[in-house]
């Protein structure tokens, strides 16, 4: 008889696959290197080694959790805006809406404070089902 562990399947995660793809939204969203590693919670060194040589990528919990924020950000986004512009430009766009007070998005997690990127997804995501 099989054990819990032994049934159980995790997922494996590549990551300098994740690595690429929270890079390339951060891209698209018009981050500087600063912002991109305050956001994904990296030093310096680590961000620049990483964008190198892709096979050195090792990642904290801490940073595929943001990883993983980002990409449902980008989802959420994908799913509310057909327009490209809005897509990748709502993160850089003033919001009025509470929370917001006409800062960006953007402006918000480039604190690199986790729960602001927690707090900024929530309300993204909750743009999808009309709760704006």
């Amino acid at each position: 008889m099989a054990t819990i562990a032994e049934t159980q399947h995790t997922p494996s995660i590549n990551p300098a696959a994740a690595f690429k793809m929270g890079n390339n939204i951060l891209e698209k969203w018009g981050c500087s290197a600063t912002e991109k590693q305050a956001i994904l919670g990296m030093s310096k060194s680590s961000f620049h080694r990483y964008q190198k040589d892709p096979s050195t990528v090792s990642l904290s919990s801490d940073q595929l959790e943001r990883l993983s924020y980002l990409a449902n950000i980008h989802q959420a986004l994908r799913m509310v805006f057909s327009n490209p512009d809005n897509v990748y430009g709502f993160m850089s766009m003033a919001n009025n809406n509470p929370y917001f007070n006409s800062r960006t998005p953007l402006s918000i997690i480039s604190t690199g404070n986790f729960g602001s990127l927690y707090e900024v997804f929530k309300r993204i995501d909750s743009m999808r089902s009309g709760q704006w």
